[in-house]
C-alpha cells in the first residue's frame, strides 16, 4: 500500500476520533477495509462515551463492518497505534495489515504485529501527532484510565 492510499483511508479514522473529541471521549478513531478497498466499518474510542472499557476505535470499527467470512486481506486503520487489547483482535482475526496515523504518542502492539507477519504502514501523521498530544495535555488523568496507568 502506498502512502497516498494510506492516507486516503486515514482520512475516515480522523474523523472518527474527532467526533470522539467533540463527544467528551477520547480522540482514537479507526476504520476497517475490504481486500478491494470498500469501506466495511469504522468507529472511535467510546469508552467514556459508552462506560465500556472495552470500547476502543479498533474494537467499534470491527464491530460495525460486521460478520465477515473472512479478513484475510482487510486493512485497519488507525489514528493511534493499537494497544494490546486491539492488536490481539488483529491478530485474532488475521487482518492483514494495520495503518497507523502515529505513535509518537503512545507506542502499542504494532511491533509486536510486525513480528507476526502483519504489514504496518506508520504515517508519522502531524494532524494525528497534534491531536493527540494536545488530548493527554489537557486530560492527563483520563488518558492515563485508558492506557490502563
Amino acid at each position: 500500500m502506498d502512502q497516498a492510499q494510506a492516507r486516503g483511508r486515514l482520512a475516515a479514522a480522523v474523523e472518527e476520533a474527532r467526533a470522539g473529541l467533540a463527544e467528551g471521549g477520547i480522540p482514537i478513531g479507526a476504520a476497517l477495509y475490504g481486500p478491494d478497498g470498500t469501506l466495511l466499518g469504522r468507529g472511535r474510542n467510546r469508552r467514556v462515551q459508552d462506560d465500556d472499557p472495552s470500547m476502543h476505535a479498533e474494537t467499534a470499527a470491527f464491530r460495525a463492518a460486521g460478520r465477515q467470512r473472512s479478513y484475510r486481506g482487510t486493512t485497519m486503520v488507525t489514528t493511534l497505534s493499537p494497544c494490546w487489547y486491539c492488536s490481539g483482535l488483529v491478530r485474532q482475526f488475521g487482518i492483514g495489515r494495520v495503518v497507523i496515523g502515529e505513535a509518537s504518542t503512545f507506542h502499542g502492539g504494532h511491533d509486536w504485529l510486525a513480528e507476526h507477519g502483519v504489514e504496518i504502514v506508520l504515517l508519522d501523521d502531524p494532524g494525528c501527532v497534534e491531536m493527540m498530544r494536545d488530548f493527554v495535555k489537557n486530560n492527563p488523568a483520563l488518558w492515563n484510565e485508558d492506557i490502563g496507568e
